[in-house]
């Protein structure tokens, strides 16, 4: 049987030896969670444009959204705070239009971290531009290089009816956590399914949808740790092969 095809959103990445040699990247991690599962990954260049989705899709069987820099607040109707940090918004531009097809076409599709609040964002929904700053007494979820993403930072609780804890086999787990912003106000037809203990969301899904799960932390990267957050990532590949 053939692999599903999953794609999984890369960035720009200036760290090559050589000046002047900008790349497209997708962290390893990410790669490897899909690969081991039985999927076959594929990195989505942050540079596609409207004529490249409908090719794109054409040729996926499941997506991945996945972590990085900012979302640019004009997609959700804010003007930028000072505490806003990096955008790009060629790739929030590809980034957001790929995921308004996919969701058009009932495509399986998971969001971790970035990946989560673009989905959110292109169902409407708005964000945080900074926990720190907007969510007084919130805890410390942001990425520092002094804790290894390997890290489990604190625990998340998830709605005992959702298909998230059915797909983990539980309620309750401690997840790492590299985030500053967070989804503020869920997008049309998004249910919140897990929360931090200050109340941040950190789940979404889609009731009705064939398969949307969205996390807030990085699910691929405890995947080296145990086999715990492996469900969900067999649940993108086995949706991908009934789509």
């Amino acid at each position: 049987m053939r692999r599903p095809l999953i794609g999984i959103t890369g960035r720009k990445d200036n760290s090559a030896r050589l000046h002047n040699s900008p790349l497209i990247a997708v962290g390893e991690t990410y790669i490897r969670a899909i690969h081991k599962v039985g999927g076959t990954p594929v990195i989505l260049p942050p540079v596609v444009q409207a004529d490249d989705w409908a090719t794109l899709l054409n040729q996926l069987d499941g997506l991945l959204f996945s972590g990085g820099e900012d979302i640019a607040p004009v997609h959700y109707g804010e003007a930028p705070e000072s505490w806003l940090g990096g955008v790009d918004e060629e790739r929030d531009d590809a980034e957001l239009g790929l995921a308004r097809l996919a969701l058009d076409q009932q495509m399986p599709i998971l969001g971790i971290c970035r990946g989560h609040q673009v989905l959110n964002v292109a169902l409407g929904g708005t964000l945080y531009q900074d926990l720190a700053v907007q969510v007084p007494g919130s805890l410390d979820h942001a990425y520092t290089p002094a804790r290894s993403l390997e890290t489990l930072v604190h625990p998340v609780t998830i709605e005992p009816d959702s298909e998230l804890a059915t797909l983990l086999g539980g309620t309750t787990f401690q997840v790492n956590s590299a985030h500053h912003q967070a989804v503020r106000e869920p997008g049309a037809g998004l249910r919140i399914v897990a929360r931090a203990p200050d109340g941040v969301v950190e789940a979404l899904e889609f009731p009705g949808y064939s398969f949307f799960v969205s996390v807030q932390w990085h699910p691929e990267v405890m995947v080296k740790l145990s086999d715990e957050m492996v469900p969900l990532f067999e649940a993108l590949v086995t949706a991908a092969v009934q789509h």
